[in-house]
């Protein structure tokens, strides 16, 4: 996996987390969603990017962003080579530069593009003064901001009873979950919860259980706790349960991401 795939991180930049994919037909993703802000840059040949409702074709040059929350996935095109970068932005840092929802999810500016490839190479400098990166972070971010928060459409809307469910979901996600006890928690009956949710969120409730449960267990990592400890901590009924939908929603393994530095 680390031949064609490569986490970044700095405790010292705890905000931040990088990743550097040489050949994207490795690293397949099922449909996810992550709490923080993520931005890429396409850096080599084409892939299919769906974000919500979305899908585009998207190729070299362009620049790929994901609000918190919205189920995407980005994929190779009939087995095409493709490489990209990506940088995933925790939410609370974000909106002290005043970030609302993004309204665009891509953009084909090339200014855009190699001011993101250039902040990706300075972030992995490792002559670079942890202080000359976080202004450039703030630089960048701040100037993001002002460019697409013009007009964005603010808070996801939708059933507020829908809304509640995911929310009692990702408050809940490390416990045992019936349908039952999302559609009690939300006024909801468990065959309209089944239906509606998926149209809304883009998962089954059990789609977005797993998910928030990897996210969860990617946060653990991060800390370097034991893969098999954070397994059973975020719900899984195992280790390998959780390397199966950590690989099925983040194309890598637990021990590739944990080791990441």
């Amino acid at each position: 996996m680390s031949s064609h795939s490569r986490f970044w991180r700095d405790p010292a930049l705890p905000f931040i987390e990088a990743r550097r994919v040489e050949d994207g037909r490795k690293v397949c993703y099922a449909p996810h969603s992550h709490e923080g802000f993520s931005i890429g840059a396409i850096t080599g040949g084409r892939s299919t990017y769906v974000s919500g409702e979305n899908h585009q074709q998207v190729s070299e040059g362009t620049v790929v962003m994901m609000n918190p929350g919205v189920v995407h996935t980005c994929n190779p095109i009939d087995g095409e080579p493709w490489s990209y970068l990506m940088l995933y932005l925790d939410l609370s840092w974000l909106q002290a530069l005043g970030f609302q929802p993004f309204e665009a999810i891509s953009s084909r500016s090339q200014a855009l593009y190699q001011a993101l490839c250039q902040l990706f190479e300075a972030l992995l400098d490792e002559q670079g003064s942890n202080v000359g990166k976080a202004a450039a972070l703030r630089i960048f971010f701040g100037e993001l901001i002002q460019q697409f928060s013009a007009g964005s459409p603010g808070a996801t809307q939708g059933n507020p009873r829908l809304l509640a469910a995911a929310a009692f979901i990702r408050d809940h996600c490390t416990q045992p979950l019936r349908l039952e006890d999302i559609g009690k928690a939300a006024g909801l009956s468990t065959s309209y919860l089944i239906r509606a949710f998926k149209q809304q969120f883009g998962l089954t409730p059990h789609g977005y259980l797993l998910d928030q449960r990897v996210q969860y267990a990617r946060a653990q990592l991060r800390r370097g706790r034991l893969i098999a400890e954070v397994a059973l901590e975020a719900g899984f009924a195992d280790q390998a349960h959780l390397q199966r939908a950590f690989k099925r929603h983040l194309a890598a393994t637990p021990g590739h991401y944990r080791s990441a530095h």
